[in-house]
């Protein structure tokens, strides 16, 4: 193997930019299933082939949100500036995954490359959206019932990843010798890392940071909140009488990722109404107030297990844990955290 085409095939790294390659290309690199090695390419990334974009990150590792196994190593992914799916043919699901991108579907180029050709294929386009719209449905068994069920990147992550062992450093280490992380942030969270583990070890973490009391929980005048909307989030003192005893409102977790949050202003980005379940693939209907908030994603931080974790997946919000606030003066529009965090319940 020649030295060039080794520099072809190094891994991509956060900044290179790329493009998507074709509908043709992207073809034929799946399965039957519309997958690379049980991830699929979903219908809602058709609209960016040919387009290009820059590598947030390398997904070399993922929090295990089906199995609760730990942390699973994932091969040859990573993330694309900050596309999300918008579950258009998912039934409107509104989780907001970020889409994981295999690097067989990618090319990289120099900034100064002229974009490539948008004249695509037809009936190559027309196959792989088949293809793809295909692979959003599958069939599981549940109490013995075969039963049809939605199929995503986020239902298939169990299949398409592999555990890795809690005592193991070296997949956090990847974090920083695969370009995700500056030195200097990397050590700071590898320290926090440490101190979490020796408090668990020790019986002095709790699972949830806030508890109620008793089963009461406090929720106050509904605020029917809407898209767009800013809100402040309450104190930590204000949020604990909406809680049980065990941590939860009517199911939903104020998870301790979330606890940074307290007092900042975001905004509404969605109402959330229906999501697909990554355990079971079943679409789930939210009946009560479950809001999503513009910047508040994990960090994959801060939660036992979840070490650099580069989902971001978004944390679902009660309405009795903010309160509505005017829009600033000049509509200045309030800034979220770089990082921030999510918690994992069903609402």
């Amino acid at each position: 193997m020649n030295f060039s085409a080794s520099r072809r095939r190094r891994p991509l790294r956060r900044g290179d930019v790329v493009e998507v390659k074709s509908a043709a290309e992207i073809l034929a690199t799946l399965d039957g299933n519309a997958s690379i090695n049980a991830m699929p390419f979903m219908p809602e990334m058709m609209q960016y082939l040919g387009r290009r974009f820059t590598v947030s990150r390398r997904v070399d590792k993922i929090c295990d949100t089906i199995a609760w196994t730990g942390s699973r190593r994932m091969h040859d992914t990573v993330y694309l500036e900050d596309l999300r799916c918008d579950g258009s043919h998912h039934a409107g699901c509104q989780a907001g995954c970020k889409i994981y991108w295999k690097e067989a579907w990618l090319r990289k180029v120099g900034d100064e490359t002229a974009p490539a050709s948008t004249n695509e294929s037809e009936s190559a386009t027309t196959d792989l959206e088949k293809l793809a719209v295909a692979g959003t449905r599958t069939v599981r068994e549940f109490d013995g019932v075969p039963t049809e069920v939605w199929r995503c990147q986020a239902t298939e992550a169990l299949k398409a990843t592999e555990h890795l062992r809690g005592y193991d450093l070296r997949p956090h280490w990847r974090e920083l010798t695969n370009g995700n992380f500056e030195p200097l942030r990397f050590f700071r969270i590898l320290s926090y890392v440490v101190y979490l583990r020796i408090r668990k070890a020790l019986g002095l973490l709790k699972p949830l940071p806030l508890h109620g009391a008793g089963d009461k929980q406090e929720h106050g005048k509904p605020l029917n909140l809407q898209p767009g909307e800013l809100v402040q989030v309450l104190s930590p003192e204000e949020i604990a009488p909406t809680l049980d005893e065990t941590g939860l409102n009517f199911g939903l977790s104020f998870d301790r990722e979330m606890m940074p949050y307290c007092g900042k202003t975001l905004r509404v980005k969605d109402r959330v109404r229906t999501i697909v379940d990554d355990k079971t693939g079943r679409l789930l209907t939210i009946r009560r107030d479950c809001l999503i908030l513009e910047g508040a994603v994990c960090s994959g931080e801060r939660t036992v297990g979840c070490w650099f974790c580069p989902r971001e997946i978004y944390a679902f919000w009660r309405e009795a844990w903010v309160r509505r606030v005017d829009e600033p003066a000049h509509n200045e529009k309030s800034s979220a955290p770089e990082h921030s965090i999510a918690n994992v319940g069903k609402p």
